[in-house]
């Protein structure tokens, strides 16, 4: 089994990962035949794109366009509780992401719908691929316990990974059943160990993961036989730059992405083959 993981990122994790999923795809491998693709945040919607087999270079095309709408609302002082709260290590990870969720809860940045309905306008196909089996995470807002969304769990795919990308305390939590959820991020940038028992693994982790453990520990517990990790270069990181919300940075990101690829082109080929 071959497992592709797409960590979160904002706006520009989009965009390069786009970039680099290209880019790769042009120089001969195809991640997006996996058999199993893990999305968190905005690993979520690329993943969806790519499960769904949607045109990528018209998804590159439409990178430069991506809009996602800050509340005017948001709360400073709420979120640097949230980084308070993440940076506490005296708290089990648990307990930290329920009262993160907590803080998501209260925070005053309007109503799912809107959140939602941006990504279902975003993403062409609405239904879940079952092959290659795309998993979606998020985080319970009210137990800090996973979620990993798939064709069986009878979630709306635009709910789902509306969920998985919703930042505590700068995008509402969505209503999924009776939970509210938000950013599969809050556990793990990548939440890899869900690729646990494939053969071939590529990570690919526009951000860190900060608070968290890294995509390259987490890869390293995997022990798969065939496996790589690929974070931004110096010129994607510069590219990005510090905020990941940044819509000025989608094409720069975007181009940072694919320029990568042709750099790591030969070593994904040899991890995937």
């Amino acid at each position: 089994m071959r497992a592709l993981v797409l960590g979160g990122g904002g706006i520009t994790g989009i965009a390069w990962e786009l970039g680099l999923l290209t880019g790769l795809r042009r120089a001969g491998t195809d991640l997006g035949k996996a058999d199993l693709i893990v999305g968190t945040s905005a690993g979520a919607y690329v993943g969806a794109l790519l499960a769904t087999g949607a045109d990528l270079d018209e998804a590159v095309s439409g990178a430069a366009r991506i809009e996602i709408e800050l509340s005017p609302r948001i709360d400073p002082t709420l979120l640097a509780q949230g980084f308070a709260v993440l940076s506490d290590r005296s708290l089990p990870p648990r307990d930290v992401r329920a009262r993160l969720g907590a803080l998501a809860r209260r925070a005053p940045v309007g109503d799912d719908g809107p959140h939602v309905a941006r990504f279902a306008g975003q993403l062409p196909v609405h239904e879940w691929p079952w092959a290659p089996r795309l998993v979606v995470t998020a985080v319970d807002t009210a137990t800090g316990n996973l979620a990993a969304w798939d064709a069986g769990a009878e979630v709306p795919l635009p709910a789902a990974v509306a969920a998985s990308c919703a930042l505590p305390g700068v995008f509402p939590p969505v209503r999924v059943g009776d939970g509210w959820y938000m950013d599969g991020g809050v556990r793990s940038v990548t939440n890899a160990d869900l690729a646990a028992g494939a053969d071939a693994v590529v990570v690919i982790a526009p951000t860190s993961g900060m608070f968290r453990a890294s995509p390259a520990e987490e890869l390293a517990e995997l022990a798969a036989p065939r496996s790589m990790l690929i974070v931004p270069d110096a010129t994607a990181r510069q590219a990005i730059g510090g905020n990941i919300l940044d819509p000025g940075r989608r094409g720069p990101a975007l181009a940072a992405g694919a320029a990568q690829a042709e750099k790591v082109a030969a070593a994904v080929a040899q991890a995937w083959s």
